[in-house]
């Protein structure tokens, strides 16, 4: 259906693609992935027509209708989010204006001359309109953005004063309504929580097309790819099967050329060693000759390549005593509108507690509490007194100075420590050379994420408040974050909507729910077991 055919691609000094090859089939679900940079982006760009290769050919099938979700939503204002939406599907507004106009127009006796051309204008317009389903479009749009998170308040209220966040679901639910032939997503689960998250496998399960995504979330990959095509050094190369087992067959092919590839240094250093004892022998010149035409004939094998990691470090945290933070008969609320009344919680060492809820369930709000940024209306929160704790919250990258470079920020916050430490520093959290001098206004979302993570585990505290920290990371910096924090021995509290990532580390879980608040045993695969859900706003 959509072929790549030898493409070579070059943007400035970066060779994207070195006369790559791939094919999308009708009705493949593809995990496209590779490391940031690699391409992915571009490849999209030129399957849309928006770039085209520097060689070879991008075809797609005549009729095939593509849609394309990037992370540029573009501008949104001046009508509702469900019109917004219904737009996708084509100019459906100015229709219902135009057969509003035209049915007035029929009642008006004062253009009977004209009536004729009036009925014969509506009936073009209707017929239309009844070729784009137009009177299902709206309960349709209104079933999309509820999947995605959104009230029926908003649904009718004004696109154009959304946040950021928000106008990517809405672009996202402008694909969605489309149904193209294919979806090509570039991280749609990116702003996204645990339920609308489920709600889209779902949805995306039981499309019938074909999509091409990338996707920071290796379990939201892993429940709807089943091909995954890799982008790696200007190629590409396609797995059959989901991510999990994209990561097996690669660590096998790895292996697999690291074996050939000793077995043939082995070789090579044994005829190298042969022909430098015997090449001044005029009894062994032949053989010397014909070991000499034989290794220039050779294949090398290269090395497997190894991927840039990052490695977050821990230094040992701090001991505390049992009791880390109490939260006793806490009221908050905003406006007219209760968040908790009388909550009652409470951290203790070594304990790794997720908090789970619905949207304005106060999960942030509850982050903000033990952290200290926010006050209760009533009741009171204590943090024990050798607690020593570091807080990342959503707006913690907003607060950078984006004319200090990466090296000044980490002079800025520890003006003692010395450039050598911080250098190492930023170099366990992937800012290595050159890297220290970029200003903090260019980074990107994870790289700033990761500068905030630097500062704040540089003195390791023993009690972590974390708000979505892995928002930003792409799927091998969570890995490393995960491995890190899986040895981390202090106490945790967090938010994440990643579930491999709840999974992974949380020993707690506290839902809450307009029943107020429960408290589960263990951590979040042991809540999925106990309730049947993997999320509490699962309707």
């Amino acid at each position: 259906m959509i072929r790549l055919e030898n493409i070579s691609k070059q943007n400035g000094q970066q060779i994207v693609f070195i006369e790559a090859s791939a094919a999308l089939q009708r009705g493949e679900k593809i995990g496209l992935v590779g490391p940031n940079g690699a391409g992915k982006t571009t490849l999209f760009r030129m399957i849309t027509g928006q770039e085209a290769p520097d060689e070879g050919q991008v075809s797609v099938d005549r009729g095939v209708t593509i849609g394309y979700f990037s992370q540029d939503v573009g501008e949104m204002a001046g009508r509702s989010v469900v019109a917004e939406v219904m737009e996708a599907i084509g100019p459906v507004s100015a229709m219902i204006a135009e057969m509003a106009e035209l049915e007035a127009a029929m009642g008006d006796p004062d253009q009977a001359d004209q009536m004729d051309a009036v009925i014969e204008r509506y009936g073009e317009v209707q017929s239309r309109f009844d070729e784009i389903d137009g009177y299902s479009l709206d309960g349709r749009a209104r079933e999309v953005l509820d999947g995605l998170g959104f009230s029926q308040e908003m649904m009718d209220g004004d696109v154009g004063k959304l946040s950021g966040g928000w106008k990517m679901r809405v672009a996202l639910a402008k694909i969605l309504m489309m149904r193209p032939d294919a979806m090509l997503l570039d991280e749609p689960s990116n702003h996204l929580d645990i339920e609308s998250l489920i709600w889209l496998e779902n949805f995306l399960n039981a499309y019938e097309g074909t999509i091409l995504m990338t996707s920071h979330d290796r379990e939201f990959m892993n429940r709807i790819v089943t091909k995954i095509i890799e982008i790696d050094s200007g190629t590409l190369t396609s797995y059959s099967g989901d991510y999990e087992f994209y990561l097996e067959q690669r660590a096998l092919s790895e292996a697999q050329q690291q074996a050939q590839f000793e077995r043939q240094q082995a070789m090579l250093a044994k005829e190298i060693a042969f022909i430098e004892r015997f090449k001044a022998r005029a009894s062994h010149a032949a053989q010397v000759q014909s070991r000499v035409k034989k290794l220039d004939k050779i294949d090398k094998v290269q090395p497997p390549k190894r991927r840039q990691t990052v490695r977050f470090e821990f230094q040992p945290a701090p001991r505390c005593g049992e009791d880390v933070a109490t939260v006793k008969g806490v009221q908050k609320a905003y406006g007219s509108r209760v968040i908790y009344e009388g909550l009652d919680f409470q951290v203790r060492r070594r304990e790794r507690w997720c908090v789970l809820g619905a949207n304005g369930a106060g999960k942030s709000t509850l982050l903000k509490l033990i952290a200290g940024s926010s006050e209760p209306d009533a009741g009171t929160v204590t943090r024990g007194p050798s607690v020593k704790m570091g807080y990342f919250a959503q707006h913690a990258m907003e607060v950078l100075d984006g004319e200090l470079t990466i090296l000044q920020a980490l002079e800025r916050e520890f003006p003692q420590a010395g450039q050598a430490p911080l250098r190492a520093l930023a170099g366990c959290f992937g800012f290595t050379g050159d890297d220290v001098e970029k200003r903090c206004r260019i980074l990107s979302g994870g790289e700033k994420a990761r500068l905030v993570m630097a500062i704040m585990l540089f003195n390791p505290p023993n009690f972590l408040v974390l708000d979505e920290p892995t928002n930003h990371l792409d799927i091998a910096t969570k890995e490393m974050l995960v491995d890190a924090l899986s040895k981390y021995e202090g106490a945790m509290l967090f938010v994440s909507h990643d579930r491999h990532f709840l999974a992974a580390l949380s020993n707690r879980v506290l839902e809450l729910g307009e029943d107020g608040p429960r408290t589960y045993g263990g951590g979040y695969t042991e809540y999925v077991a106990s309730t049947g859900r993997e999320a509490p706003g699962l309707r």
